[in-house]
């Protein structure tokens, strides 16, 4: 296929500029929306299995929650019931909860001793999962606007402009698609061999981008979107409210636990209930939220569907679950939700996604390598602002994977000394992150990259070997027994390790026998 040289032109500007103005930003959007494909394994590794009381059988629930409001206030507003073993059967904030993010939040676990006794303490919630997910929608901008978070208006601007990248690269790469689609040519010099590693890459995953990319540009301006629509119904509510109820309801009224999952039965066919959440049970304004999930089917949300009704009652006010009832719209607002999550194809879709996303990072990292490059070739002597670019993106691409992994890394140790480590974890983050992007300024960025790809090999190969002497340490601290097997974020992180140790001896070999006159060489 054939298209004019100045068509060409115009369009490999139109990718670079977008590239370089958006790739740092979905860097960090991508690796850490990778890792977020296993935020539930990720927050149950961080929490110590002493912080969660035994489970109870189905038929000591009743109980438990009789014992439970009689003799805490707290559990009269609300309480949570969990169905998994390795969550206790009841909690309830004593401190914080509802809607909205938090990290100062308390909770009072409850279960059921041999005897028959309620018996309960507290924790706090920790939200390393929850950090992660949040610095995958903001690319860690802080701010708000409105009440939307400013990083995730950004990054909706950015998938503008990354879309047009999308495109553009494509119409850049059809005139020798074909024929140099699969050719990673490695004795055309390194420069070929990222271009290649960079187009294949592209053109293989071009499908997930896509979808990414206009998910969420959807997410970002959504009430954008609805205020549009406004203007098309004007007065008519776009979406129907529940009516407001004037009957007082009284906790004492509260059906059994039983008497939930009967009800439920018939709507959760195939799904597995995993909690009930019960809130304002005391008030006009009831809710009991049931968390759901299944494998091999669409799901509304990131883990799981929810179904929400009033828990005296059992009038469904509203749920996520892909039903024929819905019409037309909920499914395609599922599809939609489902094809940015992952989650349609159980863990196999989880694990091919995490892949993409490291991937899709990957892509963002090599086109800024292949810009400075560019300029390289085109200039006598290494200009201030290539080497400006380059220490940028050496310090935002490897700085923001160190301080997840540092946070990451530090999360047992924190419990030795808090039992709130939430707000450790983001001045670790911010530390780590602008310490390495000074750090990059300040040394060759060469010589950064090295150091810092060494610093998150070790920071990801301790991260296993916390969790090996973690309960030791325990042990000596209390008579706490907390686990000690090694699950999917320690075989990640080794997994993490070997690449980042690998890199670095590249990135060192290329600095002291590659190129002379590259950015990235040293003498």
């Amino acid at each position: 296929m054939k298209i004019r040289a100045d068509i060409l032109r115009t369009y490999q500007s139109i990718h670079t500029w977008t590239g370089i103005l958006t790739g740092l930003l979905l860097f960090i959007a991508f690796y850490a929306g990778a890792l977020t494909m296993f935020k539930p394994q990720i927050t149950q590794w961080a929490i110590p299995s002493n912080q969660h009381l035994a489970q109870v059988s189905s038929d000591q629930l009743d109980e438990l929650v009789t014992q439970a409001m009689g003799q805490f206030d707290k559990a009269r507003d609300g309480f949570i019931i969990s169905f998994d073993e390795n969550q206790s059967p009841m909690k309830w904030y004593e401190h914080g909860g509802g809607r909205g993010f938090r990290l100062d939040d308390q909770l009072r676990h409850a279960s059921l001793t041999e005897s028959g006794e309620i018996t309960t303490q507290m924790s706090s919630t920790n939200e390393l999962g929850t950090l992660i997910d949040q610095l995958h929608r903001t690319a860690g901008i802080i701010g708000k606007v409105g009440h939307e978070d400013l990083g995730v208006i950004i990054l909706g601007v950015a998938a503008i402009l990354y879309f047009l990248a999308l495109v553009s690269g494509v119409i850049i790469l059809l005139p020798t698609l074909v024929k140099n689609l699969f050719a990673l040519r490695q004795n055309k010099g390194s420069s070929r061999f990222w271009l290649d590693s960079h187009n294949l890459v592209g053109i293989i995953s071009l499908p997930f981008h896509l979808i990414i990319a206009w998910s969420v540009i959807v997410f970002a301006f959504h009430d954008f979107f609805y205020a549009g629509l406004g203007v098309v119904y004007g007065d008519k509510p776009l979406f129907e409210r529940p009516a407001s109820s004037n009957v007082e309801y009284s906790v004492t009224e509260l059906p059994s636990m039983e008497t939930y999952r009967q009800q439920l039965s018939t709507m959760t066919h195939g799904y597995q209930i995993v909690s009930m959440a019960f809130s304002n049970l005391s008030t006009k304004n009831p809710a009991l939220a049931v968390e759901v999930k299944t494998d091999g089917q669409i799901m509304r949300g990131g883990y799981s569907d929810f179904i929400y009704l009033n828990p005296y009652t059992f009038a469904v006010q509203f749920n996520t679950l892909n039903q024929a009832s819905e019409g037309v719209y909920g499914p395609i607002v599922n599809s939609l939700f489902a094809l940015h999550f992952g989650n349609y194809a159980g863990n196999f879709g989880r694990w091919l996604y995490f892949a993409f996303g490291l991937l899709g990072a990957f892509l963002f990292y090599s086109g800024n390598l292949l810009w400075l490059e560019k300029r390289r070739k085109k200039q006598a002597a290494q200009q201030a602002s290539t080497r400006f670019m380059a220490s940028l993106t050496i310090g935002v691409c490897l700085g923001s994977m160190l301080g997840v992994s540092l946070a990451i890394l530090l999360t047992k140790w924190l419990y030795l000394i808090t039992h709130q480590p939430n707000s450790y974890y983001l001045t670790c983050y911010y530390v780590v992150f602008f310490g390495a992007i000074i750090y990059s300024f300040f040394r060759q960025p060469a010589l950064a990259a090295i150091h810092l790809l060494k610093l998150l090999a070790l920071s990801c190969a301790l991260i296993p070997m916390s969790t090996l002497i973690f309960p030791l340490l325990m042990q000596i601290k209390s008579t706490a027994n907390v686990g000690s097997h090694l699950g999917v974020v320690d075989i990640t992180a080794l997994f993490f390790a070997v690449c980042f140790y690998v890199s670095a001896n590249k990135v060192h070999q290329r600095a002291y026998s590659g190129e002379p006159n590259s950015i990235w060489a040293l003498s």
